[in-house]
């Protein structure tokens, strides 16, 4: 899911190389050589081949629990990060920043996707006690990615929007140019960070030795500079009701008459 700028896409290549010969070396069939980088994430997911990916925290709570299997979910060195947790951070122009959320009353928003967490129900969660059960935006951008989202704020298409903090975090270090001319206007409701899934039919073996390559991961000298470029510091086995609190989110929004941007 963390795939920009190229220097990021580079060090998931190369952090699959090592989990690709892990898990040969563990005896499992069928590994691929490389990422497979062309098929759309929500085809992916479902994928009755799906060996390992990353999804959304929102989709898997709403859509796939029951429908694959959760791995670990990944912790990260990012500002916004608190353990296996994160926020998104709302952008807004530096030129027209309002002086708080509230006070974003009537701009235009950006988000990724209806389906996405931190693009979307994070920012649902953050707006909700400011709406009165009211319309807060006066529209709704869909841009299909956090990088287009913040495009859109740059270019006066929307006024405001809501990032990963870990996406925010990797251009921050290694493309800070893309960040030119956006303030962080303040910070969304947390929840789990975005978990690495396989398909239902993995078995128990199976699923325990994906779990052991990835802590391989966490450990190997050699993958040291790919997980500072990450930001990859641990990977931990959580429950999947730990990522209930995003439907949580959800709810306190719907009773709090703010079922939907904007």
């Amino acid at each position: 899911m963390y795939v920009a700028p190229q220097v990021v896409m580079e060090a998931q290549r190369h952090l699959w190389s090592f989990l690709r010969d892990q898990l040969r070396q563990s005896g499992v069939t069928g590994v691929p050589e490389a990422l497979d980088e062309a098929i759309p994430h929500h085809d992916a997911w479902l994928d009755p081949r799906l060996l390992l990916a990353q999804t959304c925290g929102f989709p898997f709570v709403k859509h796939l629990r029951g429908r694959v299997r959760l791995v670990a979910t990944p912790v990260y060195e990012a500002p916004g990060c608190d353990g296996p947790t994160m926020v998104s951070v709302i952008v807004v122009r530096k030129e027209s920043a309002p002086p708080d959320l509230a006070a974003a009353a009537g701009l235009k928003v950006a988000i990724n996707e209806r389906g996405s967490n931190s693009g979307y129900n994070l920012l649902r969660a953050a707006v909700a006690p400011h709406a009165g059960g009211k319309p807060f935006f006066a529209d709704v951008v869909e841009t299909g990615g956090h990088l287009a989202s913040m495009e859109a704020v740059l270019s006066g298409k929307a006024d405001i929007a809501a990032i990963d903090c870990i996406t925010f975090d990797l251009l921050r270090r290694h493309a800070p140019e893309r960040l030119e001319g956006l303030a962080v206007l303040g910070v969304t409701p947390s929840g789990p960070n975005l978990p690495f899934i396989t398909r239902l039919s993995t078995s128990d073996e199976e699923l325990a030795t994906l779990r052991a390559a990835l802590k391989a991961a966490i450990i190997a000298p050699a993958l040291a500079d790919a997980r500072a470029i990450l930001g990859l510091k641990d990977v931990v086995v959580l429950q999947e009701g730990a990522y209930d609190i995003l439907l949580d989110h959800e709810q306190a929004a719907i009773a709090a008459g703010y079922p939907d941007l904007p």
